[in-house]
């Protein structure tokens, strides 16, 4: 039986430097025919966010090992569940737990407006991880005042005093990553990366004076550590066993010795044993072995992403935030996509980049759908849909890189239900028909192109350091528009039909240039509010993406700005010039790469990227206010849940749904809190 379903299209709004594909879907909504489904995805919505489930599908292929392992690995990665909200300020742990006992303890009036806006701000805190909000970075603000507060802490013997308790209502540490220009950004980001009294140049100094062993394979200094100063001396402090946070990943090595001990082969249990080695001595050295063993693991049903990753939420791009996803491949959908790793060079090859810019041999690319069995840290609840790692340039030019696409993830935005905000914010509707029929699949192949190919692309000029010393805070958000403009430039291009993966690429390609250029210019300042500037990395570059080809191309009228009705539209005119302006700032953007122009970077992002219309902005949430769907949302976990013998010995691994959300957090808070409140 057919049932007409909504679906939601998501447009991959973030990308890792890994690289992450969007942790937030577009505020664009379609309706399509699908199968019935009995699966509830939904599982709550409030504030600006919506909660949803996700299935495994294939778990009962897996052998019981292999069950073994992806059990393994998703206890290895809550182990260290505690590490991100720790990173992310320094009192969250601390606020948390005084919240919760609140929650789970207090017998008052539960039918007040303060109750209810108590809990709307725990869910919000639970969701980003702390008190600041997981992408725009604001502080959260409750809808409840300090003395409710104080009432309810009483009412339950809860103790939350000074700074930790005046933080909430006050406005210091306002921003958790500010990297505005003109502020000194380490300083004024609340992130527990640093002490707060580091400065800028505090760690750009530090940093200077370190030197690699290997300067043709750097190691990612700062990576695993806090910087603070002591009696005014800076110091790491090494996250480790038996230093910083020591006593969570003595967890988290627990279970990576029983992960290794059920590895489908040796190449796997020996990145595995690499990674327990990384934790326990807290050595860079060791960091990037294990990521050269991880990366050649490519065989499997099984893979799994864990450590101190991702550099978005540290200001300067040193620190990397705590995350693990655990994955089974699909190997259906897989060999579907391997083309694109399979013609890797022939992108290159063709590519406007300068040819000093351009790799001459694209080595070990390898790109899968996969199901997500479990995630935590910084990937969850709020969870990316693609993945491309390891993010050291030496490592993806010698050895190469690994590029997921979180199907299952993208199949539960896709049928969790949506609003129909497309049909407002589309020009016409020969726009409308090519976003329904060809949307998903132009978004499913940008992510792609993006990760495999995008990721994969450019080499540095001799002697130019890391883009993170180079382009400082530019440097996230200038990576991510250059592989988003390696996917553009290939979307409109007749190769993806030659290759057999789309059947009339002049229409998936346009039909993917509409759904850019509205995001970018319209769509996506839904999430910020009315006088605020741009950002978020990825936002940031899909504005400086959009902007830059609209000016470039007003003399020829490639991107027209349409008034009717008292209301704005974006309408291509163009195809192939705008093709062409793709590829002009592809080759401009790989050149400020390559070359590590700051100077060109900071031009190019903040004339571009950072400052909104403020008239456009006003009528676009001005329009959505006729939705109600939230613009951002993430997922509660399946639990796997194991069935034992007599002598404690596994024999079935069941996957189940939780119930609710709060119950899920309650339930990690009990079972996975390893660190104490202060570290």
């Amino acid at each position: 039986m057919k049932l007409k379903t909504i679906i939601t299209l998501v447009f991959m709004v973030s990308m890792m430097w890994s690289c992450k594909t969007d942790k937030a879907e577009t505020a664009e909504d379609v309706t399509e025919n699908l199968e019935e489904t009995k699966f509830n995805f939904s599982v709550e919505q409030f504030a600006d966010l919506k909660i949803l489930r996700y299935q495994i599908p294939g778990w009962d292929k897996l052998s019981l090992k292999e069950q073994k392992l992806v059990y393994y690995l998703t206890q290895a990665g809550l182990a260290g569940r505690d590490i991100m909200w720790d990173q992310n300020y320094r009192h969250n742990l601390k606020i948390r737990k005084a919240l919760e006992n609140v929650y789970t303890t207090y017998s008052g009036d539960k039918s007040s407006d303060n109750w209810s806006a108590f809990e709307v701000y725990l869910k919000r805190v639970w969701f980003s991880n702390g008190i600041h909000h997981h992408y725009s970075n604001d502080k959260i603000k409750p809808d409840f005042n300090a003395d409710y507060l104080r009432d309810i802490l009483t009412a339950t013997n809860t103790t939350l005093e000074g700074e930790a308790f005046d933080v909430i209502f006050n406005d210091k540490d306002a921003k958790k990553v500010n990297k505005a220009k003109g502020v000194d950004n380490v300083l004024e980001s609340a992130v527990n990366f640093y002490g707060p009294d580091v400065t800028t140049a505090d760690v750009e100094n530090f940093y200077k004076a370190k030197v690699s062993p290997n300067p043709d394979r750097p190691l990612s200094f700062g990576l695993n550590s806090q910087l603070v100063k002591e009696n005014g001396v800076l110091k790491e402090r090494i996250y480790k066993s038996g230093g910083l946070y020591g006593s969570a990943i003595d967890e988290i090595v627990k279970w990576l010795e029983k992960a290794q001990s059920v590895a489908e082969n040796k190449a796997q249990g020996d990145a595995i044993g690499l990674l327990i080695s990384y934790y326990n001595s807290g050595d860079l050295q060791t960091w990037d072995d294990y990521n050269v063993a991880w990366t050649a693991a490519t065989d499997g049903n099984v893979d799994y992403i864990n450590s101190f990753i991702e550099v978005y939420n540290d200001p300067v791009g040193y620190r990397g935030s705590y995350e693990t996803i655990v994955q089974i491949n699909d190997f259906d959908m897989s060999q579907k996509m391997a083309v694109l790793s399979e013609n890797a060079q022939w992108f290159e090859d063709n590519s406007p980049l300068m040819e000093a810019h351009k790799k001459d041999s694209v080595v070990g690319v390898t790109y899968k759908v996969v199901t997500v069995a479990g995630e935590a840290g910084d990937a969850s609840p709020s969870t990316p849909i693609g993945v491309n790692l390891p993010n050291a340039n030496w490592i993806r030019k010698e050895v190469g890189s690994k590029s997921v696409s979180l199907g299952n993830i993208t199949n539960a935005y896709n049928n969790s239900g949506s609003s129909g905000r497309l049909k407002e914010f589309v020009h016409d509707s020969d726009e409308y028909d090519l976003e329904k029929k060809y949307g998903q699949l132009a978004d499913k192949l940008h992510t792609a192109l993006h990760e495999v190919v995008g990721h994969a692309s450019g080499q540095l000029n001799p002697g130019v350091g890391e883009t993170k010393e180079t382009l400082k805070k530019y440097a996230s958000t200038l990576e991510e528009g250059r592989a988003d403009l390696v996917g553009l430039y290939y979307l409109y291009n007749p190769k993806l039909q030659e290759l057999g993966l789309v059947e009339d690429w002049k229409a998936v390609g346009m039909a993917a240039y509409d759904g850019y250029i509205r995001n970018g210019l319209m769509t996506q300042l839904i999430r910020l509010k009315l006088g605020d500037d741009v950002e978020e990395a990825h936002m940031v570059n899909r504005q400086w993406v959009s902007a830059w080809v609209f000016e470039k191309g007003e003399a020829d009228n490639v991107i027209e700005k349409v008034t009717r009705d008292g209301k704005t539209y974006y309408n291509i005119n163009d195809y192939d010039k705008l093709h062409e302006l793709f590829g002009q700032l592809l080759r401009e953007t790989q050149r400020i790469k390559s070359e590590g122009d700051y100077d060109a970077v900071e031009a190019l992002v903040e004339g571009y990227g950072v400052k909104v219309d403020q008239a456009v902005h006003a009528e676009v949430l001005e329009r959505n206010k006729q939705f109600t769907s939230a613009p951002y949302s993430g997922f509660v976990n399946p639990v796997l849940v194991p069935e034992m013998d007599d002598n404690g010995e596994i024999t079935a691994i069941n996957v189940t749904q939780p119930e609710s959300f709060p119950g899920q957090m309650l339930e990690y808070s009990k079972n996975y809190s390893f660190l104490p409140e202060v570290n």
